[in-house]
């Protein structure tokens, strides 16, 4: 007689929810593309390192070159010597993830805190945690959601407050880590990362529903037929208008700084109007997030609405991070400006000359154009770009993804994952992921890291 399976026995086994690491991409794209030896060397380094590969580094193997230079920022801020003790380090992780509701990250760093030695109490909700550490919470959400309004004086309120201020080592360290998670967790947003199989989420005990088992985005939207012609369409398009602005270049057509600044005002403005076009719904926040979170109703807020004072644009040329914000850190914080400033690099430089179906394509117009506008949300202006590119090399649904994932990441959906692009790889929308990541990181650095300047100077 054989031996009686679990479910005989009436033993309910979890079942892991969602096929994958992600709920965007099929799983057989993400290890089809995973084979070559780059990644496969690096997972065996977050194996080592940390005892598994988690999604984020399976969806990001799909660029190897750029999780090498992420997880090695990652490793060094979060495990090498630095200023702050390792289980603050997590705690600060947590406070960052939960901004954006992003119960992955919040719930990722809650273990990792207990395995550093922190006080499970703090793990109770932030009004639990020392006062140190709540001081934070003030230019962690501005940081989130609207960095343009950092000013010396948030800096100064922190570094000046008795027992309970931070060396300016110890402020660098933890506004690269929120910046950091905050970015972090638009990645998790923009490509459906799923929970791990042994995080809260992550199985259940029900049987899978008809709709978990797709776990392809084209399926959903149907690319085959008057789609699939339509989206074949809109990469010859792109193409013929990727060739022609670098033809323009060539060809050096004087824009005056007059038309120049015209056109990113004209930008920054019409950034207003993209937004999703349905309505999201509401999901109640876990009480292990909301918790870690003081004024939940405090986000992103377009600051160019008609009728209200606009801060003035920030300029890049005025405070760049080639020239400002990288020495700044490498002074308060060795190595750690380096290898941001190798990350930024590897993900504004990377490229494989593919488009969709085509090889041999020069994308560097594309990827500009993809970093700029985050910028350009963000109220970063440079004087050398002509932001009537951004215009004719995004379309509206990709404009509302970049924004939605930049801005307000918990909002994504994976209908407007599956909008953008219909007729290009999944590893292309990774690429613009880790572009849209690192380009909001950069942005909110630069306006704290001026504000420090400031009150430095």
């Amino acid at each position: 007689m054989g031996s009686l399976g679990t479910a005989d026995r009436g033993i309910k086994t979890p079942r892991q929810l969602g096929r994958g690491p992600s709920s965007f991409l099929p799983v057989e794209e993400i290890l089809q593309e995973g084979a070559e030896n780059a990644q496969r060397r690096i997972f065996i380094e977050a194996f080592v390192s940390t005892g598994r590969v988690d999604n984020i580094t399976m969806v990001m193997g799909l660029h190897p070159k750029y999780l090498s230079s992420f997880w090695r920022t990652q490793y060094l801020l979060l495990c090498m010597d630095g200023p702050l003790p390792h289980h603050k380090r997590h705690y600060i992780a947590i406070m960052a993830a939960a901004r954006h509701q992003c119960s992955y990250l919040v719930g990722l760093h809650m273990g990792e805190f207990l395995q550093a030695g922190g006080d499970p109490e703090w793990l109770q909700g932030l009004h639990c945690a020392p006062q140190k550490l709540r001081n934070l919470n003030e230019i962690n959400k501005i940081l989130a959601h609207r960095p343009w309004l950092i000013t010396k004086e948030h800096i100064e309120a922190l570094l000046k407050t008795g027992e309970n201020s931070w060396s300016l080592a110890e402020l660098i360290q933890a506004l690269v880590l929120l910046t950091h998670y905050h970015s972090l967790a638009s990645f998790v947003f923009g490509c459906g990362i799923n929970p791990e199989i042994d995080h809260e989420g992550g199985h259940a005990f029900q049987p899978p529903s008809p709709r978990s088992c797709d776990s392809s985005p084209a399926s959903e939207e149907g690319v085959s037929g008057s789609g699939g012609r339509d989206a074949m369409q809109e990469v010859e398009v792109l193409m013929e208008r990727m060739k022609l602005l670098q033809e323009c270049q060539l060809e050096e057509d004087e824009v005056t700084q007059e038309e120049m600044e015209t056109r990113f005002e004209l930008e920054k403005t019409e950034s207003l109007l993209v937004a999703p076009s349905v309505d999201i719904v509401e999901h109640s926040l876990p009480h292990n997030v909301l918790c870690f979170v003081e004024d939940p109703g405090f986000g992103y807020k377009d600051f160019t609405r008609r009728g209200e004072q606009a801060p003035p644009t920030f300029r890049a040329q005025d405070y760049t991070w080639e020239d400002h914000g990288y020495s700044l850190i490498n002074r308060l914080y060795p190595d750690v400006g380096q290898l941001l400033d190798e990350k930024f690099q590897v993900v504004y430089n990377l490229t494989y000359h593919t488009m969709a179906m085509h090889r041999g394509v020069d994308t560097s117009t594309l990827r500009r154009a993809i970093w700029n506008y985050v910028h350009c949300v963000f109220g970063i202006r440079y004087d050398d770009y002509d932001y009537g590119e951004v215009n004719q090399l995004l379309e509206r649904s990709l404009k509302v993804y970049i924004k939605t994932v930049a801005c307000y990441p918990e909002k994504t959906t994976r209908r407007m994952y599956t909008h953008f692009w219909r007729h290009f790889k999944h590893s292309e929308k990774v690429h613009v992921n880790l572009l849209l990541l690192e380009a909001r990181m950069q942005a909110a650095l630069l306006y704290a890291l001026r504000a420090i300047t400031r009150y430095m100077t």
